[in-house]
């Protein structure tokens, strides 16, 4: 939510005094609810409590015809404030986004190898569509509608993507290959035994007796 608020204080700033349409509009535009996670139903949402919070202000409400009627805002003082330590902020952090895939993937013995195979490759060529996707806006002068770190940005989304791409082949090949990893598999192997013991020392259960 931070990079959200961020995001919208920024735009409001930049664009003010703005519809919530256009903001939205714009974010949309800048595919941020691919890369940052931003809901295209959440952003009004988001500016009415930014509003309550006193970062934004109400500067007018326009309906046209039979449209919704549209709110225009402006930053206050607190949201440029709210708005650079944010920014500042992220442009220290340096984490990965939650991604489901990663929790899915901490269960890897729960599916069958050929199930695994065929969902790392699949991942891989899901990821090679969006990366022909973003290099033919490359090539089409897409980012010449923005400014120019917006098509920095994409080149960073593609490389990210490569780096999985490969992982998920390498790591297919791994698992087609046979080698060790369930744990019925490796169950009288030291590895294992010795994981379990410390499973049971961190959460205080006496250890298993051996004959």
């Amino acid at each position: 939510m931070s990079a959200t608020r961020m995001m919208i204080l920024g735009l409001v700033n930049w664009m003010q005094p703005v519809h919530g349409y256009d903001v939205r509009r714009e974010l949309l535009s800048w595919r941020a609810d691919s890369w940052a996670n931003v809901a295209p139903g959440s952003i009004y949402h988001a500016l009415r409590k930014l509003a309550e919070e006193g970062l934004l202000r109400q500067v007018g409400t326009v309906q046209v015809g039979a449209r919704p009627a549209r709110t225009s805002y402006e930053i206050t003082a607190a949201g440029l404030g709210e708005f650079e330590s944010l920014l500042r902020q992220h442009w220290w952090d340096c984490r990965p986004a939650a991604d489901p895939f990663l929790s899915a993937f901490a269960f890897l013995p729960a599916l069958p190898r050929a199930e695994a195979v065929e969902a790392l490759r699949g991942r891989a060529e899901m990821l090679r569509a969006g990366n022909a996707a973003a290099r033919a806006d490359l090539a089409g002068g897409w980012p010449r509608q923005k400014p120019s770190y917006v098509g920095w940005m994409l080149e960073l989304t593609i490389a990210r993507a490569e780096g999985e791409i490969a992982w998920c082949e390498r790591t297919a090949e791994l698992i087609e290959s046979g080698v060790s990893y369930h744990p019925v598999e490796k169950s009288t192997a030291p590895t294992w035994s010795g994981w379990q013991a410390d499973l049971d020392a961190a959460s205080g259960a006496p250890e298993q007796e051996t004959a």
